[in-house]
């Protein structure tokens, strides 16, 4: 009896044991509340000499609040001028994935002096981005291997390995991110800023976004019209366009840049580049790199260059016609390798300086459904060369990966069209080849309160890039609230 009554007793202990540690448990997993994220101090410390850095926590999932959260970075430029200060204005500078914090980074530089004295000037890199707990899929290896590959015709064995490589990117993704892997979206990210801009103790978020960084304010103004300040919009990227209809639009963009640029110079016609694009399948330039380690041009890598080198008609061009030289006139890839590096974060060791390649496809494919089975994608090379010889066969399979995602697409919870807030200003670029034109005119309608600044001319995105008609209405936009009366059209010279 005794033995049993000890045994009993014992079973006692532990069943109330177990329920104190569930009970603990329980308390640590709601420690955390919506109220408790937006309640945080920024403890700023100095760093990199003229700037304060800090973090600040955001739930994993905000479907279900708990104890899993991510630690978001952000670096502050503080207005120069602070008994003229107005405010603070978040910086995104696109991406999917660049980062914010070496964007704010560049304060004097991205915005004028007059914004800086009245400003400060923050950037913070989103979930999985940079210094906020990136998150790398591949090695160094990995990376070359699946950057380097690609497929410019229906060619059925050039597109089973290019699925194996995109299944194996998938499954290492899942590996890396573990239960946070449906958790990288633009939607959570927005959610993120409106955190940050209750910590910096603004009641409506001044925000300039550019390229990709448009998508994340359009997300922002329509989950919080109310909270929405002084937004700048430049590069835009359409809210509702398909996966397959971003990458025909951007196709015939770098299509239409590579011409305008062909057409601005005599050394090179597009036959020469087609030729080398050709010839990159049965005798690709090779050339040792550093690392004693022999490196191949492959289809992919030239495509990259050459996209990398239409971002910017002035420098850009410029290094392309060299690099083209190199290549075509001496079989050199020299230079090739050099923008194709630049465009992957990739050094010259062989080593990738930032995750944007992986937390991009990443934040893709949450972002957007890819509703296209592989054979859709063949077909559909065939009417992406139509419409662009050079990009669009390469461009048609860009987004393979998000097939064998292991994770739901994380979209909005809110129509992106409509969005009441406070004037907006969004730019668009006539030729920029990676945001067309079309789409800034997309967005534009998606607001009830946005006007149109329209730069003729090459490059993507028009703000900060020295065209005083546009520079100009941005400054006074930001300074005093004052939007242009109708669109602006605004020419390249500066007027």
């Amino acid at each position: 009896m005794r033995a049993k009554r000890l045994a009993s007793f014992l079973i006692a202990l532990v069943l109330i044991a177990v329920a104190a540690i569930l009970v603990i448990h329980q308390s640590e997993e709601s420690n955390w509340t919506l109220e408790k994220f937006y309640s945080q101090e920024l403890n700023w410390q100095e760093c990199y000499e003229d700037f304060e850095c800090s973090s600040f926590k955001v739930p994993v999932n905000y479907q279900e609040i708990n104890d899993r959260t991510f630690t978001l970075e952000v670096l502050r430029h503080r207005a120069t001028k602070p008994a003229a200060r107005i405010g603070s204005i978040v910086v995104n500078p696109g991406g999917p994935g660049g980062s914010a914090t070496d964007y704010a980074y560049n304060a004097r530089s991205i915005v004028s002096d007059e914004i800086n004295q009245k400003f400060d000037i923050v950037g913070f890199d989103p979930r999985g981005v940079n210094e906020s707990e990136p998150i790398r899929c591949l090695s160094n290896q990995e990376e070359d291997a699946f950057l380097e590959a690609g497929t410019t015709r229906a060619d059925k064995r050039e597109i089973r390995a290019l699925v194996g490589i995109s299944k194996n990117f998938a499954v290492k993704c899942a590996d890396a991110a573990g239960e946070k892997l449906g958790h990288y979206s633009t939607y959570e990210a927005a959610k993120d800023l409106d955190i940050l801009r209750e910590l910096l103790g603004d009641m409506k978020l001044n925000y300039l976004g550019k390229s990709y960084g448009t998508y994340l304010g359009t997300i922002y103004a329509a989950l919080f019209p109310k909270k929405v300040g002084r937004l700048v919009l430049d590069g835009a990227v359409a809210p509702e366009i398909t996966l397959r209809d971003q990458g025909l639009a951007q196709a015939i963009g770098f299509d239409g840049a590579l011409k305008n640029y062909l057409n601005s110079q005599d050394q090179f016609k597009l036959s020469d580049i087609e030729r080398m694009l050709e010839k990159a399948k049965s005798e690709p330039m090779r050339l040792i790199g550093k690392t004693d380690e022999e490196r191949t041009a492959t289809q992919s890598l030239i495509i990259t260059a050459i996209a990398q080198s239409l971002y910017n008609s002035v420098t850009g061009w410029r290094e392309l016609t060299e690099a083209l030289n190199l290549a075509i006139n001496k079989n050199n890839p020299k230079l090739i390798f050099k923008l194709s590096d630049r465009y992957n974060d990739r050094d010259e060791s062989g080593n990738y300086y930032s995750n944007q390649t992986d937390i991009s496809i990443m934040i893709t494919c949450l972002d957007w459904r890819e509703e296209r089975t592989v054979a859709d994608m063949a077909e559909d090379q065939e009417v992406f060369r139509e419409s662009s010889s050079v990009f669009g066969p390469y461009l048609s399979f860009s987004t393979l990966p998000c097939k064998y995602w292991q994770a739901k697409p994380n979209l909005p919870e809110v129509e992106l069209f409509n969005i009441q807030t406070d004037p907006v200003l969004i730019i668009g670029v006539t030729q920029d080849p990676a945001t067309p034109y079309l789409w800034a005119e997309k967005l534009t309608e998606s607001f009830v309160n946005a006007k149109l600044l329209t730069l003729k001319g090459e490059g993507h995105t028009g703000h900060g890039r020295g065209n005083k008609c546009i520079d100009q209405t941005v400054n006074r936009f930001f300074l005093t609230g004052k939007s242009p009366s109708k669109a602006l059209f605004c020419t390249q010279s500066g007027n």
